[in-house]
C-alpha cells in the first residue's frame, strides 16, 4: 500500500480508501439520507468514468457540471480524475452571462447537469447536456494512470477585474491540501467525522471529499448553510472537525443560545476571517476552539492556525504559519521582504499551487512573478512568524464570504440598452461585511431600478447583484478614461440618496 504521504492523485485516494476501509461510511447526504462506502465510491465513479468514456469524454476533455448538492456531483469529479479529463464547476446560481462565459472559455465539451438546469444551458449554447440519470455504462472503464501534474479542475474564480478567471487545478493541488489536513493540524483520521455545508461548486467541498478519502474521515454533506438547524445536524451526525467561512460564524452567534450548545463532539473548527471582535464569543459559545485559515482557489491551503498559536492570538486577527509545503513573504511594492511587522502584498510559493489561468497566460505571468504568487491581499508577519491579515488591494467585494468582480458587473450592466456608463463599488455592510453599490450613467429616459435588478438578476448571481443604486449625469474619470473610483469612495455615506433594493425605496 503506497503510504499516504506519497500519494500523488485523486484517483490513488479514491483506491486507496476502497482498499483500507471497503465498509466503513465515506459519505452521508443529509437532504435524502443518501449513503455511500469507501468501497461504494470507487465502485460507483467508475461506473460514471466508463459511461463517459462511452460518450467520448477522453484524457484532457474538459466535462462542466451544473448539480446542487448530491452524490453525483463528487462522483463525477472522482469519475473524470480517473480518465485524465477536467472537471469544470458550473455555480448554480448562475445566469446568462456569467454561465456563457464559463462555458464557452472552459471548452467544455459535455455538461452533466440536473434537469433543472437544462433550459438555461441550452438557451446558453451549452454543448451536449446529459443529466445525471442518463450515465450508464456496461463496459469497464478505459485504463489510464492519471500523474500527480495532470491538470483535474478548472475552477473559476472572480479575478481582480475582468469576467471570472479559471484556475488549473492539478492532481498535486488537492492531494497536498488534504494530506496536509490529515497529517498535520488539524490531524483528520479514521474517527472523525466531517461536515460541509457549501455548495459543491466550491471548492470547500471538494477539497473535504479529497480530505475525507485521505483520512477514512465520514463526510456528511448538507444541502446548503442553515443557521437556524447548523448546531442540531452536528449534533445529529456527530461531527467532530468542520470548516466555515464569510458570514457563517456570524449568523451562528446570531442564534438564540440554547442549553445543548455545548452538546457536541467537535474538537475543532478552522474558518477562514474570523471576525476579530467575536471570536473569544464564538468559543465561549460552544466551549471549542476556533483556528483561522488562509488559502486561495489559486493555492489551495496555505496558512493556519495551530494548537501553539491559538491561544495567544484569538481575536488579533493572526491567520497563523504557512502550511508544511509553503512558503509566503511580505513584499513591498519592488517585491523585496519587508522587515517584520510592516505591512505589504502576502505572496506565496510551494508545491500543488494551480499550474495558471486557462488560457490566459498574461493574467498567469502577472500572478506568478519571480516565483511567487502574488495573492493582491495585504498582510504582516509578527517576529515569531505568524502572518496577520490586514486587508485586500483588489478592486473586489467581499459580500457574504462571495468575491464579487465589480468589473464583471459592471459589465453586466453595459448590455442593458438605457445604460452608457456604469460604476460598482463596496459599501461597508454590518451584516454581510461588504454591499454592492451601482452608479449608472442613463442615455435618455432612466429607468426604474427596480427594472435594473431584474435585468441583472437574469445575467448574473444573485449574489452579484446591486443592492444599492445611484444614477448620475456624469462620473468622475481619471486621464485614462477610467472611472475614478476612488472619488466615488470618498463619499461619506454611500447609502444616502441610493435607491435600496431591499427595502425597495429611495433613502
Amino acid at each position: 500500500m503506497t503510504p499516504l504521504t506519497e500519494i500523488g492523485t485523486l484517483a490513488q485516494l479514491v483506491t486507496r480508501a476502497a482498499a483500507l476501509w471497503p465498509d466503513r461510511p465515506a459519505w452521508v447526504f443529509d437532504e435524502d439520507d443518501r449513503r455511500f462506502t469507501f468501497a461504494d465510491v470507487d465502485r460507483e465513479s467508475s461506473r460514471i468514468a466508463a459511461a463517459l468514456a462511452g460518450r467520448g469524454i477522453a484524457p484532457g476533455d474538459r466535462v462542466a457540471v451544473m448539480l446542487r448538492n448530491q452524490p453525483e456531483f463528487p462522483l463525477t469529479w472522482l469519475a473524470l480524475a480517473k480518465l485524465g479529463a477536467v472537471l469544470v464547476p458550473v455555480n448554480t446560481n448562475y445566469r446568462e452571462f456569467d454561465g456563457a462565459h464559463v462555458l464557452r472559455h472552459s471548452g467544455a465539451k459535455l455538461v452533466v447537469a440536473a434537469a433543472e438546469f437544462t433550459e438555461l444551458l441550452g438557451r446558453i449554447g451549452a454543448a451536449e447536456v446529459v443529466t445525471p440519470d442518463r450515465l450508464t455504462a456496461a463496459a469497464e472503464p478505459p485504463r489510464f494512470t492519471p500523474v500527480p501534474e495532470l491538470p483535474v479542475n478548472i475552477q473559476y474564480t472572480s479575478g481582480t477585474t475582468g469576467a471570472p478567471k479559471g484556475c488549473v487545478l492539478p492532481n498535486r493541488y488537492w492531494t497536498t491540501l488534504a494530506v496536509g489536513l490529515a497529517t498535520d493540524f488539524p490531524a483528520v483520521g479514521a474517527d472523525d467525522v466531517l461536515l460541509t455545508a457549501q455548495p459543491f461548486h466550491y471548492i470547500d467541498p471538494q477539497w473535504n471529499v479529497a480530505l475525507g478519502l485521505a483520512a477514512g474521515a465520514t463526510l456528511v454533506v448538507l444541502d446548503r448553510f442553515h443557521p437556524s438547524t447548523f448546531w442540531a445536524k452536528v449534533r445529529e451526525y456527530g461531527v467532530t472537525w468542520f470548516y466555515c467561512l464569510g458570514l457563517m460564524p456570524t449568523l451562528l452567534l446570531r442564534q438564540e443560545p440554547t442549553a445543548a450548545d455545548r452538546d457536541h463532539r467537535v474538537r475543532a473548527i478552522c474558518a477562514s476571517a474570523i471576525p476579530h471582535e467575536l471570536h473569544a464569543e464564538l468559543e465561549a459559545r460552544w466551549g471549542v476552539p476556533w483556528y483561522e485559515a488562509f488559502g486561495m482557489t489559486e493555492t489551495g491551503g496555505d496558512i493556519r492556525m495551530t494548537v501553539a498559536d491559538h491561544d495567544e492570538t484569538v481575536g488579533t486577527g493572526c491567520i497563523g504559519r504557512p502550511s508544511r509545503d509553503r512558503e509566503v513573504m511580505i513584499a513591498g511594492e519592488d517585491g523585496k521582504p519587508l522587515p517584520r511587522g510592516e505591512t505589504g502584498e502576502l505572496l506565496i510559493r510551494g508545491i500543488g499551487l494551480m499550474h495558471g489561468y486557462h488560457d490566459d497566460p498574461e493574467a498567469t505571468a502577472k500572478a506568478f512573478r519571480n516565483g511567487w504568487f502574488h495573492t493582491g491581499d495585504l498582510a504582516r508577519m509578527d517576529d515569531a512568524g505568524r502572518v496577520y491579515y490586514v486587508g485586500r488591494t483588489k478592486d473586489m467585494i467581499r459580500r457574504s464570504g462571495e468575491n464579487v468582480s465589480a468589473d464583471e458587473v459592471e459589465r453586466a450592466l453595459l448590455l442593458h440598452p438605457a445604460v452608457r456608463l456604469a460604476a460598482v463599488v463596496a459599501v461597508p455592510d454590518e451584516l454581510r461585511g461588504e454591499e454592492i453599490k451601482a452608479y449608472v450613467v442613463c442615455d435618455g429616459e432612466r429607468p426604474d431600478p427596480a427594472s435594473l435588478v431584474e435585468f441583472c438578476s437574469e445575467k448574473l448571481a444573485y449574489f452579484k447583484v446591486p443592492r444599492f443604486w445611484a444614477f448620475a449625469d456624469e462620473l468622475p474619470m481619471t486621464p485614462s478614461e477610467r472611472v475614478a473610483k476612488g472619488e466615488l469612495r470618498k463619499v461619506a455615506d454611500p447609502r444616502a440618496g441610493s435607491w435600496d433594493a431591499k427595502a425597495g425605496a429611495w433613502l
